[in-house]
């Protein structure tokens, strides 16, 4: 009898719950304020769009997850900055903003130099490569709260309001860019984690597909797309963007209900995904909708835009697919469809 597989929410992660939860939350948060600033209330954003006479505001935030257990484990702290920068300012850019600030947030058991450094020498990094000011942020010493560390960060961005995306001006025939992931990135590390405390199988061991230990390889920092969109973008207007974290896939389906994302030649998954898949015996469904494989960012664009896209964008961008007419996305060959977010 084959073994049941490994889900997501067996993990402890329930998407469906935590989209209630949020949910049960929003409903509450009702007050708009009155003046200047006052928010574009557009569902289904990457970020939030504030109006600003002619201009657009952007604000968003995010956090590095349970990848900072393995960080812990590995007692290696000098990439998650650099997941923490790039889980913000990739969602800021699917708006057609450009990041231009961030703060950053440490939650922490005990004060420890080494630790809160080496976090520093990510951050900076990855503000270089956004492109993006640190402009401030907080240390809080929380040992009856946190154990460990914990850390999240905010991004303020902007962009002119005749250039905002919004994913309303998606229409069937356009065509779905992909841009390659580097692995994992910060979302479904829950799930990683528990198949590996279910093979057996430790976080220094090696596989040879992965060209060493496992536990870098999940430690793997998350893409920056920022420079290459906004190179993109001064040149492009897509009709939609979205960041492909947590939700996988699903997250096209934010962008526009009455069409369907349909991937008919996905971006390969790297080893690291097919290894995760075989160790916990996990569907290509569950996958899809909890890791990126291999597609960290989506582009929707009109056909006669692709050519200059894929220029602009490099090597690591392709085309994966088309909107066509249904709802939902998915990936016709492999038989995964979501109808909802």
């Amino acid at each position: 009898m084959e073994r049941e597989g490994w889900t997501y929410a067996k993990a402890g992660v329930d998407i469906e719950r935590k989209s209630k939860a949020i949910s049960s939350l929003v409903d509450h948060l009702r007050f708009r304020r009155q003046g200047k600033g006052r928010v574009i209330d557009i569902k289904g954003q990457f970020t939030a769009l504030i109006d600003f006479e002619g201009w657009v505001l952007t604000l968003c935030t995010d956090g590095v997850g349970t990848k900072l257990l393995i960080a812990e484990e590995l007692d290696k702290w000098d990439t998650v900055g650099i997941d923490c920068m790039a889980m913000n300012v990739n969602d800021t850019i699917c708006v057609g903003a450009e990041p231009i600030a961030f703060v950053d947030y440490i939650a922490i058991d005990r004060p420890d130099e080494r630790i809160t450094s080496d976090i520093g020498v990510g951050l900076e990094l990855a503000a270089e490569m956004a492109n993006v000011d640190i402009v401030g942020g907080e240390i809080a010493v929380l040992p009856e709260i946190v154990k460990g560390v914990d850390l999240s960060g905010s991004a303020l961005g902007f962009l002119t309001k005749d250039r905002m995306i919004t994913g309303n001006e998606v229409r069937i025939g356009d065509a779905i860019v992909g841009l390659r992931s580097s692995g994992v990135h910060s979302n479904g590390l829950t799930l990683a984690r528990r198949v590996l405390e279910g093979a057996e199988v430790g976080l220094d061991q090696r596989f040879d597909r992965l060209g060493g230990g496992i536990g870098l390889e999940l430690l793997r920092p998350t893409t920056i797309y920022v420079r290459d969109v906004v190179r993109m973008l001064d040149v492009i207007k897509p009709t939609g963007m979205v960041d492909v974290t947590g939700g996988g896939l699903k997250n096209f389906v934010r962008l526009k209900k009455d069409v369907e994302f349909c991937i008919d030649d996905p971006l390969d998954p790297q080893p690291i995904f097919q290894l995760i898949q075989e160790l916990g015996n996990v569907t290509d469904l569950e996958m899809y909708k909890t890791f990126n494989m291999g597609m960290g960012m989506g582009v929707v664009l009109r056909q006669d835009d692709v050519g200059e896209a894929l220029r602009l964008l490099g090597d690591h961008a392709k085309v994966v697919g088309e909107v066509t007419e249904g709802t939902g996305c998915g990936i016709p060959e492999l038989s995964v469809q979501y109808d909802s977010y």
